[in-house]
């Protein structure tokens, strides 16, 4: 099987590119995978709310946060009724190609973007060839435009194939924020799905290396907790305050004092502190942004746990309330040995694969394993794959590129990797 259109490949993923959207305001990106999808020839597109469960969306955002973006995306000429279902932070889609008897194959990937000002520098090559992004102050700077374009090309690839069986491709919202890969792997989907594979690019892994599963992805909890005490002049009377400040920066302190655990990898950061009035004023009020990770879900979970104790220790101190609130995570889920083999056996024969890498360990965080884990628990076999690809600048920086040759290789592993599972289930 041969998907020999690079340019097609390299249009798309450019497209996408040029219009990120962040978590759960993916409005325009929705309804352009819908019309690839339409343009198929699929026999099956579910939007929005059809293709999640809503009450399981995490980190979703405020109204406020959510309308100009929907705006936007009407203003740019979006289809009303892929509006209509998507309104309210109710992003996404599946795709369902049916095409006879056979085996359930899904295939997730992620469509959001980041909130990070691209580079405008001359040797940025988005920048120097006319596909930087056009929403400042956000960006695809981890591959994601790259996903999408892979996927629609596979979708393209088994449509066109001798593929015997059932292929859907979920287009998750969210992922940056780990909050859309609960509310898809509840949406119904994935219920009958036999195999399930999903794939990231790059992470250090040149072009034409392939790693056929990933192991040990990190559990992660985001957490926001809000101080709330007095205020009070800080010169006359400073006493008379709750120093919400203080309680916040002994939290923060004490945070990374949390004893790592014997039983394995255990993280935590905080990344962001908002609040305060003036530099005079007992600040009243502050919140911290902060995450913690564990290499399994109970060591995730130990770490949440003593990172709660610290906040309400630091309150308490502080003669300050504090409310922590969970708002978002996903659990640790690892790529099945048999799945892993006939993955690493075909990517062999697969034409720019030059090197291919039996598993390696994940290391970050992903809320693809709520899916992992949903397929295996119903007896499936799931696996996350590495596209390599040669990128000038590490994943989440401003000057973030990929190599393009390498979204012909990602069809190629993937389609064919499905058309073998039809002929040779494992």
């Amino acid at each position: 099987m041969v998907y020999d259109v690079r340019s097609r490949l390299s249009e798309l993923r450019r497209e996408f590119h040029r219009r990120p959207e962040p978590g759960w305001r993916e409005f325009r990106t929705t309804a352009r995978i819908v019309e690839e999808l339409e343009c198929i020839g699929v026999d099956e597109i579910a939007v929005g709310r059809e293709a999640l469960s809503t009450d399981q969306s995490m980190a979703v955002p405020e109204e406020s946060e959510l309308d100009p973006w929907l705006e936007r995306a009407r203003e740019a000429g979006v289809r009303e009724d892929v509006l209509e279902r998507t309104a309210d932070g109710h992003t996404g889609v599946v795709g369902v190609l049916e095409q006879g008897s056979g085996p359930t194959i899904g295939l997730r990937v992620d469509m959001d973007g980041i909130s990070m000002t691209e580079s405008d520098l001359a040797e940025h090559r988005p920048a120097a060839e006319g596909f930087r992004s056009e929403h400042e102050g956000y960006m695809h700077a981890c591959g994601h435009d790259a996903h999408i374009a892979m996927a629609l090309g596979t979708i393209e690839a088994i449509k066109k194939s001798e593929f015997e069986g059932t292929l859907k491709v979920f287009f998750q919202p969210a992922e940056e924020i780990s909050g859309g890969g609960k509310a898809m792997a509840e949406g119904g989907y994935l219920e009958d799905v036999d195999y399930l594979l999903a794939l990231h690019v790059g992470l250090d892994h040149p072009t034409g290396e392939i790693v056929a599963g990933v192991e040990k992805p990190l559990a992660m909890a985001h957490l926001t907790a809000t101080f709330e005490g007095a205020s009070a002049h800080a010169g006359k009377a400073p006493n008379e305050g709750g120093n919400a400040m203080q309680a916040a920066a002994t939290a923060i302190q004490n945070a990374y004092a949390i004893p790592r655990h014997s039983d394995g990898q255990t993280r935590v950061n905080v990344g962001r502190i908002e609040g305060g009035t003036a530099s005079n004023v007992i600040a009243e009020e502050i919140t911290i942004d902060a995450e913690v990770r564990g290499e399994t879900t109970g060591l995730m979970e130990y770490m949440r746990t003593e990172l709660e104790r610290v906040l309400y220790a630091a309150a308490e101190m502080h003669d300050c309330d504090v409310t922590p609130r969970v708002i978002s995570e996903s659990p640790r889920a690892d790529s099945h040995p048999a799945l892993r083999e006939l993955i690493e056996s075909v990517a062999r024969e697969v034409e720019g694969v030059d090197r291919v890498i039996p598993s390696t360990e994940f290391g970050v965080s992903e809320d693809v394993t709520y899916l992992m884990n949903r397929v295996q628990n119903g007896g499936g076999l799931a696996s996350y794959l590495l596209v390599g690809t040669d990128h000038p600048t590490n994943h989440h920086t401003p000057t973030f590129d990929i190599d393009e040759r390498s979204l012909e290789i990602g069809v190629g592993v993937l389609s064919e990797t499905i058309a073998e599972l039809s002929r040779r289930p494992v």
